[in-house]
C-alpha cells in the first residue's frame, strides 16, 4: 500500500531521528563528553543527557544561543559558547542569519539549498570575528582530552572548522559532520573533499545516512569519521 506523500512528510522527521538513534550515532555510547559546532538550539540535548555525556555547544547568533542556554539549563553537564568557528583567527565574516530560525545559516550564500527549500531565505546579516576550535578552547580553560567526539551541523563550513582544528583534530576517537554531495551553499564543502581531508587526517568514514536530498539536485549527508588506531 502506497503512503500519502502528505503522510511520508509528517513522517520523515520522526524517522531520521529514529535512524540516527539506532545507526548514525551509535558511537555516542562509546564517548563520555562531545562538542557540538553548530549548535543552533540544542536539539539533540536530550540525546546526549540521556546517555549521560558531558556537552560542549557552540553557536554564533546570538538571539539562537540564548534559546540554547535555556534550553539547556535543565543539563547541568551541558556548557554553550557563543562563537563563530571557521579556520582562522581575527578574521572577519558576513553571517547569514536563516528564516527557519536560523537553522540554515551559513557565512557562505546560498545555492542549490533553494532547489531543495524554497521555503528557505536569509532574513539578515551579522558581522561576526571567527576564531579557531583550538583558540576558543584555550581562551576559555576548556581541555580537549575531556571531549572523545566533534559534532559538526555548521553549513557548508565544516572543512574550514576540521582544517582550524587540525591541532587538536587526532585528540578525537570520533568525528560527524552533515555535508552534501552538491553545492547547496556556495564555495560550501563537498563530500568527496571531506573524505580525502578525513583520509589525511588519520580518520576513516564508518557509517554514511542519507537525510535529505533529490535525484537532480544532489543529496545531504551525515557522516561518522573513526580514527585509525
Amino acid at each position: 500500500m502506497k503512503i500519502p506523500r502528505r503522510l511520508r512528510q509528517l513522517l520523515r522527521p520522526a524517522w531520521r531521528r529514529l535512524r540516527r538513534r539506532l545507526f548514525t550515532d551509535r558511537f555516542l555510547r562509546r564517548v563520555r563528553g562531545v562538542i557540538h559546532v553548530g549548535a543552533n538550539s540544542g536539539p539533540e540535548r536530550d540525546d546526549y543527557a540521556a546517555l549521560g555525556l558531558e556537552v560542549l555547544w557552540v553557536e554564533p547568533i546570538p538571539e539562537v544561543f540564548e534559546r540554547l542556554v535555556e534550553n539547556i539549563r535543565p543539563f547541568p553537564r551541558q556548557r554553550a559558547l557563543m562563537a563563530l568557528v571557521t579556520d582562522v583567527d581575527g578574521r572577519d565574516y558576513d553571517f547569514h542569519v536563516s528564516s527557519n530560525r536560523g537553522a540554515s545559516s551559513s557565512i557562505f550564500p546560498l545555492a542549490r539549498h533553494r532547489e531543495l527549500w524554497p521555503h528557505v531565505d536569509y532574513s539578515s546579516t551579522l558581522r561576526i570575528t571567527g576564531t579557531t576550535l583550538p583558540t576558543l578552547l584555550a581562551r576559555e580553560g576548556i581541555d580537549p582530552g575531556r571531549y572523545q567526539a566533534l559534532v559538526l551541523d555548521t553549513q557548508g563550513s565544516e572543512l574550514l572548522v576540521l582544517r582550524g582544528a587540525t591541532p587538536i583534530l587526532r585528540g578525537f576517537q570520533y568525528v560527524k559532520a552533515e555535508v552534501a554531495d552538491f553545492e547547496s551553499y556556495a564555495g560550501c564543502c563537498l563530500l568527496p573533499e571531506m573524505l580525502s581531508f578525513m583520509d589525511e587526517q588519520g580518520f576513516r568514514p564508518i557509517c554514511r545516512t542519507r537525510f535529505a536530498g533529490r535525484a537532480d539536485v544532489g543529496n545531504y549527508y551525515d557522516v561518522v569519521f573513526r580514527r585509525r588506531a
